[in-house]
């Protein structure tokens, strides 16, 4: 009988830990969804502003972004089960559209506003349907 009430307690004590951690893993979510928002203002920032100067602060801001992005994840004590692996598909994603939209800024839609709107919004895609799925999976 004490073997059942040791694996009841043992079980109990990972259900704990496991809500506990799942609780502490919605910082995923708000990452993703400011990763989305920068995108918002990086690739209009991108395809539309030309010249050494553009270049130079978009580089620059993206830099501030990525890596204020990345002190907040590795400062978080709880990181998602498949963490790993859901982040590189988002990344490679973004990655995709990202250069997909400068191909073709700079080929077919150059200095075109509306194509920088879609483009900004397909660059934000990726994240904010991760951003939205973890949100959910979290809640």
């Amino acid at each position: 009988m004490s073997a059942r009430a040791d694996a009841a307690a043992s079980l109990k004590d990972t259900a704990r830990i496991e809500a506990t951690a799942r609780g502490r893993s919605g910082w995923y979510a708000g990452y993703l969804w400011v990763f989305a928002g920068w995108q918002l203002v990086l690739v209009p920032m991108v395809v539309l502003w030309h010249g050494r100067t553009g270049a130079l602060v978009s580089t620059l801001a993206n830099a501030l972004v990525v890596v204020g992005l990345s002190l907040v994840a590795t400062r978080q004590p709880v990181v998602p089960r498949g963490y790993g692996g859901r982040h590189l598909k988002v990344i490679g994603a973004w990655t995709v559209a990202y250069l997909l939209s400068l191909t073709l800024a700079l080929t077919a839609f150059p200095d075109s506003v509306v194509f920088a709107v879609v483009a900004a919004l397909g660059c934000a895609l990726p994240a904010a349907s991760a951003a939205w799925r973890e949100g959910r999976r979290t809640a």
